[in-house]
């Protein structure tokens, strides 16, 4: 049987989240792709959040979830919570790194979510492999070996 969504771990609904838009893709809904994938980043960053939180302090779980809520979105959590909490760590430079990313990935969502904007495919394949490698990139700070399924969405020729 499987796991009820909301008990997974962080990794598994990010897996769920990338299975769930390559399905999307496959069926021509760009959009909806893309929405998608900026969900699985706004999980990768709750993931490296809670690693660091654990990693500097013993706050309870319902806190490190309030700040993630607090946070509010990709650029939110990436700008005023990993940044700041990975600071003077090893990993820090990659994290700034990847602001940008973040930026672009939450802007193009909140242009579908907030303002209907309609994309096409190649803008579409274009942020999901940004997406993809802004995930990768982040999990494998903390988990080397982590990779997403290598199915690649299917296009019509």
């Amino acid at each position: 049987m499987k796991t009820p969504y909301q008990e997974r771990a962080d990794l598994d609904k990010i897996r769920s989240q990338w299975k769930k838009l390559t399905g999307l893709h496959t069926r021509e809904e760009w959009s909806a792709a893309i929405v998608r994938a900026a969900t699985a980043a706004e999980l990768v960053a709750n993931f490296a959040i809670r690693r660091e939180f654990a990693d500097r302090s013993t706050f309870d779980p319902q806190f490190v979830d309030s700040m993630l809520q607090w946070a509010n979105g990709l650029a939110g959590k990436v700008n005023h919570l990993l940044i700041p909490l990975s600071a003077g760590k090893k990993q820090h430079d990659t994290i700034r790194k990847l602001k940008t990313a973040s930026d672009q990935i939450s802007g193009k969502r909140n242009s579908i979510v907030h303002q209907g904007e309609f994309c096409n495919e190649d803008e579409a394949k274009a942020a999901i492999q940004q997406t993809k490698d802004f995930i990768e990139t982040l999990v494998q700070l903390y988990e080397p070996d982590f990779v997403l399924n290598d199915e690649k969405p299917v296009t019509s020729e």
